[in-house]
């Protein structure tokens, strides 16, 4: 893996991630751009100890511009993006429209191809693992950040998730604080290790690789999954059978079975909704897909796994979050667990 680093035209840093030659990566960005001014504001919700981000600034971000404008596509034909270069394989810069910033965090923009029209599920296995390795890199990079506690990475797929950016993108964000989900997760280990003397998510994947009525798929090295108390219509957890902290502990044999895996498990999304006989994508399964990594404070019982979710439950139906979910946090789930990953075992190729 190559990589290049450039500064853009209001100083924030781009990131050139390639799998060899890389002709043209340092083309300057020549756009009159001012110094991003707008900063969050971080403030704790007393009544439940959570952090709240305050980013007004916002507002004013892109919002569903038109192909031939799109901020994430190369710089070509006298047309600037938010890329200098004609072309790249993997570009990861700030964002200039950050919920986290300065002391407050970081937050970046990881382009996973130059084509506007792709999708993650699209890229050869090759792709999917530059991508990895960009992760990864990021990872090791923002954890060494000071005030860093977490590093989370993701991917918002689908208008209906709420993206505004149609090109095959996903984000970073280095928290300064450890989330909500991950204190909880925190806290259900220690009490686990306490109460059994072993740890929880070695025993989540054990008990799910013994109920085979939730495996999705598996390989060598990886497992996927639809958790016992899954959340949403759609949902399944990918576990490295070792446990590691987060990507930078995963060794050459996990990344390099992960790309088929991973890409196996977006294409059966994928395909859920499509007619029968149709084409695949008819109905294209708008998704979440997002890396749990322990935190620097705390993290020492967590394992390493990423969560993919649809809000989609039918070809026409979306789910919700109601008054009890968005209110109170307590979910409720129209699809059985192991419905769902039965759906998801007869969508394989």
């Amino acid at each position: 893996m190559k990589k290049t680093t450039v500064t853009l035209a209001d100083g924030r840093e781009l990131i050139y991630f390639d799998s060899g030659a890389s002709p043209g990566r340092e083309a300057p960005d020549t756009r009159p751009l001012d110094r991003a001014s707008g900063r969050p504001d971080l403030r704790r919700d007393v009544a439940t100890g959570d952090w709240i981000t305050i980013a007004s600034h916002r507002q004013d971000r892109t919002y569903h511009p038109p192909a031939g404008e799109c901020p994430l596509c190369p710089s070509r034909d006298g047309r600037l993006s938010e890329i200098p270069a004609a072309d790249y394989e993997v570009a990861v810069f700030e964002n200039r429209f950050p919920s986290l910033a300065g002391e407050a965090g970081r937050c970046e923009v990881v382009c996973f191809t130059p084509d506007h029209e792709a999708r993650f599920a699209d890229l050869t296995p090759d792709a999917a693992r530059l991508v990895l390795d960009a992760w990864t890199d990021r990872t090791a990079e923002l954890s060494a950040l000071r005030g860093v506690e977490q590093v989370y990475c993701f991917e918002n797929r689908g208008a209906e998730i709420g993206v505004t950016l149609p090109h095959p993108h996903g984000q970073i964000y280095a928290f300064p604080f450890v989330t909500p989900r991950t204190a909880k997760m925190t806290a259900a280990a220690a009490a686990h290790r306490a109460a059994t003397g072993r740890n929880l998510f070695e025993d989540l994947l054990a008990d799910a690789r013994a109920a085979t009525e939730r495996v999705v798929t598996a390989g060598e090295h990886w497992t996927a999954f639809v958790p016992y108390a899954a959340r949403w219509p759609y949902e399944v957890h990918l576990y490295p059978h070792r446990r590691v902290a987060d990507l930078t502990g995963l060794d050459e044999a996990e990344r390099a079975e992960f790309p088929r895996i991973y890409l196996d498990l977006l294409r059966r999304f994928d395909r859920l909704f499509a007619p029968p006989g149709g084409p695949e994508g008819t109905v294209p399964a708008p998704y979440v897909s997002a890396w749990h990594q322990a935190p620097r404070t705390g993290g020492e019982e967590l394992a390493l796994h990423l969560e993919l979710f649809t809000i989609r439950r039918t070809p026409d139906r979306l789910k919700f979050l109601a008054g009890t979910e968005s209110g109170t946090e307590a979910f409720v789930n129209d699809v059985a667990p192991e419905t769902a990953a039965r759906r998801l075992r007869e969508a394989a190729v």
